[in-house]
């Protein structure tokens, strides 16, 4: 037997009141070149014609609205003339949209977003409906000179300024892209053992020591009390920039890789006898480099 409870929604649905201006959700029933059709547990159905389902021009309604999506929109017309309720998804997302666009700004949400035109210091895209722009030193890691050879590409993006009352958003790739890159430096940071000895490049000469390049985009810190046993008042007393050598990674705390040639040299007080350091740096050495290293781990 039929229960109350069996025609709840309909009841429901009879008291319920709507009006121009209200913004309401449903759910996709129909989708067509034309307009498409919504279930909003009422009486009657909702009709969002095309042009007012997004300010990108390049929306496709058949290719982007599918049966059973949620839409929530504003409501235009209580009545279209065949008894349906005209809504524009545009109008609701005038308002939602920014609020969702804030929440993406606090919550440093990443999305992924298709460049639709180059414009003078940068490339547009559109985001929940809404306009964005992404300046040429925001697309990637270094600036970009020819925004045109970026248009019709997916990046991932972030959210970094939001001004819903001048209708301002503003995007970043390059946010993401450093910090994928930063994961991945991390990464094989973590793959290299203290002990290890390496062979590098001296990159930088500062005055509390010496950068090291050990290839793979990393480099190591040998601080000026680990260059060599002798005490010296700065690291060009004993190394110039280009200058092939080698040293012990000591630890990779804070994923930075701190080295030590002093180490080495102690080492070889034990085994072979002090040596020269100049001529030790300069000789050849069958030091690991860092290329072999992390050949052997496979990375994602």
């Amino acid at each position: 037997m039929e229960t109350m409870d069996d025609f709840k929604e309909e009841l429901e649905a009879s008291f319920r009141k709507i009006k121009e201006g209200d913004i309401i959700s449903g759910t996709v029933i129909d989708v067509n070149e034309e307009e498409v059709t919504l279930d909003l547990k009422y009486y009657a159905q909702g009709i969002i014609k095309v042009e007012d389902l997004s300010n990108d021009p390049d929306f496709s309604a058949t290719e982007q609205v599918h049966i059973g999506d949620v839409i929530e929109a504003t409501v235009v017309k209580t009545d279209d003339g065949e008894g349906n309720i005209l809504l524009s998804k545009k109008e609701a997302n005038d308002v939602l949209a920014w609020e969702k666009l804030q929440q993406m700004l606090e919550e440093e949400t990443t999305v992924k977003v298709r460049i639709k035109e180059s414009v003078p210091s940068g490339v547009v895209t559109y985001l929940e409906g809404i306009r964005a722009f992404i300046p040429a030193s925001q697309i990637t890691l270094d600036y970009v000179e020819d925004t045109d050879a970026w248009i019709g590409k997916e990046i991932e993006a972030k959210v970094i300024t939001v001004d819903a009352e001048k209708e301002k958003l503003v995007l970043s790739g390059k946010v993401v892209a450093k910090a994928a890159e930063e994961e991945e430096r991390n990464h094989k940071i973590s793959m290299i053992v203290p002990g290890t000895v390496l062979e590098g490049t001296v990159e930088t000469l500062m005055p509390y020591g010496a950068f090291i390049s050990l290839g793979n985009g990393l480099s190591g810190l040998v601080h000026i009390s680990q260059i060599c046993e002798r005490r010296i008042g700065k690291p060009s007393e004993v190394l110039k920039v280009g200058q092939k050598v080698k040293a012990k990674v000591l630890n990779t705390n804070d994923n930075k890789i701190s080295l030590s040639m002093k180490a080495l040299e102690e080492e070889m007080v034990d085994t072979e006898g002090v040596e020269d350091l100049e001529a030790y740096t300069d000789k050849e050495t069958t030091g690991t480099s860092l290329g072999d290293l992390l050949s052997k781990f496979k990375f994602d």
